[in-house]
């Protein structure tokens, strides 16, 4: 015998595992579809093999018209021959009871008047009714099943079953449902209230500024300090590598299933007509069967042609005919118990918004606030699921939910970056900090702040950062870069940074990604911003108050400002360096630098400079003035520059000035000048009356002689002339003795005196690219310079004698 759940399968076709589609009723439905299967099979079993009718003929007299009486004969049927109306006729008048009556019939006889009495006298619903039952019985199976074998539904069916199968018994839905709902209701993420008129305090209101300075949200995806070195443990012993990206696979199916199933209502239209076709299909089987059920009878009369075999009348006894009766009233009920269950499926169908499903209700138990609702087919199936069992859509919305695939590719991302892989990505930065560099991850490893040792944390191009209270782990950490890498801060990881951060770099490619958060660290000293602050429309600086920035001494800004911030007054008492990189936008009003009474360092790059601004002449305290890459072609109000009494450093390098101005000497305080990358042809004989400078730079300019006045500058350590056109050096050169580098590469020197052997200090000397064609013996006088510090062509490196090379390659 066949088990029922196996006979089900066969019958029906289907994967088992479609079961999670099937709503009670439909289950209930195939059941009555097994047993009414059940009373078709039998019933022609029966009829295959038993006799089917049984008959006795009955002798007619030419006078008495003698006849059997049969027990409850019916009316005689219509359309009968003359010779069959003839015989009724006479039956109807003279009915004759005859017992034990010879009538001289052999076998043969009585098989085929059986044969022809079952096919002339039975009716036709008596005869075919097992038959019937089967054939109805499958076109209900494949009417309920159609959607399963039908090909624009049954793939989509049978990748959501497999989906769903998978998302039930993930290690990964057990965890995120029974952890993730308690860690979001203790997480929190700090950030800065953009439309408050004034930011009080953090210091003046530690109580307050969740009030009026931060709002908490339960936005993060990282654990709690408490909670961080217990929840990688158990991570690790609840996921393996493996089953994380298993799971990670599945959030990527997910979202592309319900991306294809959401766009169309197919198997939502698909179900409603068979659905239909069942109903329609019940009412047609119970009007008929109920109209020809009493056709079914036990005894017929029999009417054969007489010549056949003497006889006209038999009377013969349908043997099945009571089975089928019965058999036939319980197919009715069964049918009709199936017909109201299609009815109220129709009524669900049409009664229920079954092309929307919400989880309003997994996320009030879960806590997972951000699982989206679903429509169309993809709501349409999970209705279906939640018929067989509501675990079913409480599990799969796990992996609906972005903060859970963000828990996940944590998890994932710690298994992946452990310890020890991420010390081998330390190293020294500009800064001589001990730094970890972190590019392209899909989010911030929590093995990061295990590293105690890190004193500069670098994230590159990292999405959903959200840094946690483990930071207060990094003791040593002082700088922070995010380079395209918005962040989020914990409430505790923000009081951390708050005090102790000393460095941020940001860079960003819209307001939105400009962390609200960095106005508040107290304790910072250096700010390095590199984004659009400029809106388009009103074309005014969107750089918010820095007032709480107590300890800010550094200030640089990469973007395209029209004019200086505003916000940076806020910190004019104690701001001592600021740079603004304009990206060759045009910087046009200054009146804010005038405030910067402490300013020390001025760094106006790239901002299309024509002349120098005169709101830099009141900075009393400047040292250091930088104006690379503008479009400076003349500098007459450098004498204005004498005002700043500290400046010390020049740079107008990268621009196209093509002369200086004789007023340059009145800036005695300079030790720095750097001129390279200009236009200047002549250099003006009273700039060598800066008598402090160290540092002077001319290279990549059009200079064809050089003042005898440079011997002045005997203070100079550095001297560049480089990329000129020098064909001759003034001897009085040779005589600034404190010379260490000397660079007059790429020129038109013929000839270099034997004077360098004057400078004793000279650590470096390029030559290369003039027209020497020997060196000076002399040059092993400079007791500083060693082989590998005289750059010079090979060729001319081998008219020096041996004995001199030696003695400068053993320095």
């Amino acid at each position: 015998m066949i088990p029922v759940n196996e006979f089900r399968n066969i019958a029906t076709e289907q994967n088992p595992r479609f079961r999670v589609l099937k709503p009670w009723w439909d289950v209930f439905s195939e059941y009555l579809c097994i047993a009414m299967l059940m009373i078709g099979v039998f019933g022609c079993t029966v009829q295959l093999t038993q006799e089917k009718i049984s008959c006795l003929p009955d002798r007619i007299s030419g006078t008495s018209h003698e006849d059997i009486d049969c027990n409850h004969l019916r009316q005689p049927r219509l359309n009968q021959s003359p010779w069959e109306h003839a015989i009724t006729k006479q039956i109807a008048q003279n009915v004759v009871e005859v017992f034990g009556r010879k009538n001289d019939l052999d076998i043969h006889q009585y098989i085929f008047i059986n044969s022809f009495c079952y096919e002339r006298a039975v009716h036709w619903y008596g005869k075919f009714f097992p038959y019937l039952v089967v054939i109805h019985t499958m076109i209900f199976m494949v009417a309920s099943s159609f959607w399963f074998k039908f090909p624009g539904t049954s793939s989509k069916i049978e990748l959501f079953v497999t989906i769903l199968g998978k998302c039930f018994d993930s290690p990964w839905t057990t965890r995120a449902i029974s952890e993730l709902s308690e860690d979001r209701q203790e997480e929190q993420t700090v950030t800065w209230r953009k439309n408050n008129a004034q930011r009080p305090s953090a210091v003046e209101c530690p109580d307050g500024e969740v009030k009026s300075a931060i709002f908490i949200r339960t936005m993060s995806v990282v654990s709690n300090t408490g909670k961080n070195a217990l929840e990688s443990e158990r991570a690790t012993s609840v996921l393996d590598k493996k089953e994380g990206e298993q799971a990670k696979a599945l959030f990527e199916k997910v979202r592309k299933f319900r991306t294809h199933v959401e766009e169309a209502d197919l198997l939502y239209i698909m179900y409603i007509l068979q659905t239909s076709l069942k109903v329609l299909k019940f009412a047609i089987i119970t009007i008929y069967s109920v109209a020809l059920v009493p056709n079914i009878e036990i005894v017929v009369t029999c009417i054969v042609p007489p010549h056949l075999t003497g006889f006209s009348v038999f009377c013969c006894n349908h043997n099945k005919a009571h089975l089928f009766s019965k058999l036939a009233y319980c197919y009715i009920c069964f049918v009709g118990v199936y017909g109201l269950l299609c009815i109220y499926s129709l009524y669900w169908l049409f009664h229920r918004p079954l092309k929307v499903y919400s989880f309003e209700q997994v996320r009030l138990e879960t806590g997972i606030n951000d699982i989206p609702d679903v429509k169309n087919d993809f709501a349409f199936l999970l209705h279906l699921s939640d018929q067989y069992d509501a675990l079913y859509s409480k599990r799969f919305a796990v992996f609906l939910s972005e903060v859970s695939e963000s828990r996940l590719g944590q998890v994932n991302l710690n298994l992946e970056w452990p310890i020890k892989k991420l010390r081998t990505r330390l190293s020294r930065n500009a800064s001589n900090r001990l730094e970890l560099h972190l590019f392209m991850l899909p989010g911030l490893p929590d093995t990061v702040f295990e590293l105690q040792e890190v004193e500069s944390l670098k994230l590159e191009v990292i999405s959903n950062v959200t840094i946690p209270a483990t930071v207060i782990q990094l003791i040593a950490l002082q700088e922070l870069s995010l380079i395209h890498c918005p962040a989020k801060l914990q409430l505790a990881a923000f009081t951390h940074l708050r005090d102790n951060l000393k460095v941020l770099r940001i860079t960003f490619e819209s307001l939105e990604q400009l962390p609200m958060w960095m106005y508040t660290l107290q304790s910072l000293e250096e700010l390095h911003l590199s984004g659009p602050l400029t809106s388009e429309l009103s074309r005014s600086t969107m750089l918010d108050t820095l007032r709480e920035l107590k300890n800010l001494r550094v200030l640089m800004i990469h973007s395209k400002l029209t004019k200086i911030p505003s916000s940076v007054a806020d910190v004019a008492g104690h701001l001592l360096k600021l740079r603004v990189h304009n990206s060759g936008g045009k910087l046009q009003a200054f009146s804010s630098l005038r405030k910067l009474v402490n300013l020390a360092t001025l760094e106006l790059m790239a901002c299309e400079l024509e002349r120098l601004p005169s709101a830099m002449f009141s900075l009393a305290n400047l040292q250091e003035l930088d104006l690379k890459e503008n479009r400076l072609t003349t500098v007459e109000e450098i004498l204005s520059l004498q005002h700043c009494r500290r400046l010390n450093t020049l740079r107008l390098w990268h621009n196209s000035i093509a002369y200086m101005p004789e007023d340059i000497s009145k800036l005695r305080s300079l030790e720095t000048l750097d001129l390279s990358w200009n236009k200047i042809r002549r250099l003006p004989p009273r700039l060598c009356y800066c008598t402090r400078l160290r540092l002077l730079d001319l290279s990549h300019n059009q200079l064809t002689s050089l003042p005898p006045e440079i011997g002045i500058l005997q203070s100079l350590w550095h001297f560049s002339v480089a990329y000129n056109s020098l064909e001759v050096l003034p001897d009085e050169l040779f005589s600034c003795k404190r010379l260490r580098t000397l660079d007059l590469g790429n020129n038109s020197i013929a000839l270099l005196s034997a004077r360098v052997g004057n400078l004793a200090h000279l650590v470096t000397l390029e030559l290369k690219g003039n027209r020497l064609e020997s060196l000076p013996m002399e040059i092993a006088d400079c007791s500083f310079l060693k082989l590998t510090g005289l750059i010079v062509e090979d060729s001319l490196l081998d008219t020096l004698p041996s004995d001199v090379k030696h003695r400068m390659s053993e320095r």
